[in-house]
């Protein structure tokens, strides 16, 4: 019996491609190893999105091979998609299947038995074959499955159960790929169009979940705001979250992340309008600077991305709003730098994503002249995550003795302390005094900030446990 396990690397809906794999392995009869030691074939489902990233998948590949060098090694993936003739190059690896034949994998794995070889020995063809000397000498060279990603229809998905806090919270990815060409992001190019989950699946997939003692459900994509418009007639992102409420007996329902052109007034009025919608957006910035907005090829300047801000503000004072922003974009000067400082600074901003500029072949970022150099690039990194913590600060300073609805988690905290990890409907982490269940809605009153927590105390003693979590 075959046995495989799965080596996840990356974000939610890199997940979620792992987790419908390793529903469909196992509909297959496959078995699921505890640890990659142990597994007759192991996926490695790689990110691409940054030089680092691409760094510890190689890391990660090389390890496997050095720590059981007959186990065989699939790598698929953002990075298997982007550069499959360098991964195919490293030891171990047997396979190199790129997004675009991703979902054929459970047809590949059911080929191989621990006893036989490669997979051309069972009359399995890739697109192409790499022809250079074998990785290691025992092994026959690498092959690659590979297409053209646009061509991809299917979207891979499965609620994703993993993580701190996420046994409770499941994500689920409803949107996958990206029509926009921002000029840093490589993502398009290795994740395809954008496609959508059929409305009608994405109801059942949350119908499940409710029905399984999920509280707080988690909606994810690669641009979650352009949902459905693949469709014929098209579906709006806000009419799929109106018949999630009225069909679904889900209590939380939280936005994975949204483009600040997406979140508009009638999406706002509806989250302020329902306790069920989680009180969090999370709105990709990159820059305060317009002159760098321009050459990041985003569609929006700053001034309309403060005007979302403030939207969201007015109608919900307590939210959380988060941002992604990247230090250190190609011809960024200091003056752009201070600008995008100083625009965050005055906005009402929660919490903030750092990402220092990584080149990313095939991007038109990459060909930009006046790179800036490494060093600058970590100092304004640093200078933007302090003021990201400031900003959080500030925040949790804010909601000091609020009575906050809080949904306790399934984490490894709770096991060895008196206090129990929670999370609110504004994205607060809280450690509540005292030891309960994974999975309850408790109302608590934060007292003191910790560092990237609050601790808070039960506000009132009408709390009454509900059906255990199932895990």
């Amino acid at each position: 019996m075959t046995t495989f396990y799965i080596e996840q690397f990356g974000c939610r809906a890199t997940q979620a491609d792992g987790a419908a794999l390793e529903r469909q392995l196992l509909e297959r009869g496959c078995t699921s190893a505890r640890d990659a030691s142990v597994a007759n074939i192991v996926v490695v489902n790689t990110c691409t999105v940054t030089a680092s990233a691409d760094a510890q998948a190689r890391d990660a590949i090389r390890k496997l091979h050095s720590a059981n060098p007959q186990v065989r090694v699939i790598v698929t993936g953002c990075y298997a998609q982007r550069a499959p003739e360098e991964l195919s190059r490293l030891p171990g690896v047997a396979w190199v299947v790129g997004n675009s034949h991703k979902p054929q994998i459970p047809d590949l794995i059911e080929t191989i038995s621990p006893s036989v070889g490669p997979a051309r020995s069972h009359g399995f063809f890739p697109l192409s074959a790499i022809s250079p000397a074998s990785p290691v000498e025992t092994q026959q060279p690498a092959e690659i499955l590979l297409g053209d990603i646009f061509e991809q229809q299917t979207l891979l998905t499965s609620p994703v159960f993993g993580g701190e806090g996420n046994h409770t919270r499941p994500t689920l990815k409803i949107q996958d790929g990206c029509n926009s060409r921002c000029s840093f992001c490589v993502i398009p190019f290795v994740r395809g169009k954008s496609r959508s989950l059929p409305p009608d699946t994405v109801i059942c997939e949350l119908q499940k979940l409710s029905h399984a003692g999920y509280r707080e459900i988690v909606l994810s994509g690669i641009n979650l705001g352009t949902y459905g418009r693949d469709f014929s007639p098209r579906v709006e992102f806000e009419d799929l979250l109106r018949r999630i409420l009225d069909e679904t007996a889900v209590e939380r329902l939280r936005v994975s992340s949204i483009e600040p052109m997406d979140v508009t007034k009638d999406l706002v009025a509806l989250f302020a309008s329902s306790e069920r919608l989680a009180q969090h957006f999370h709105m990709p910035l990159q820059s305060g600077s317009d002159r760098i907005l321009a050459a990041m090829h985003r569609w929006y300047r700053a001034e309309h991305y403060a005007r979302r801000v403030e939207l969201i503000r007015e109608r919900l004072p307590h939210a959380a709003i988060g941002a992604d922003v990247i230090a250190g974009f190609p011809d960024e000067t200091e003056d752009d730098h201070a600008a995008t400082l100083a625009f965050i600074e005055a906005l009402p901003l929660t919490y903030l994503h750092v990402f220092s500029y990584s080149k990313r072949p095939g991007t038109k970022a990459v060909s930009l002249s006046n790179h800036v150099p490494g060093a600058v690039i970590k100092r304004r990194a640093r200078e933007l995550r302090a003021l990201g913590e400031r900003k959080a600060a500030a925040f949790h300073q804010s909601q000091m003795g609020r009575h906050l609805r809080v949904l306790t988690l399934h984490s490894s905290e709770n096991r060895s302390s008196t206090r129990t990890a929670a999370i609110s409907s504004n994205y607060l982490r809280l450690l509540v005094d005292g030891v309960f269940p994974a999975n309850q809605w408790m109302d608590v009153r934060p007292s003191r900030g910790e560092e990237n927590a609050l601790a808070a105390k039960l506000s009132d003693s009408d709390f009454a446990p509900a059906s255990p979590q199932r895990s």
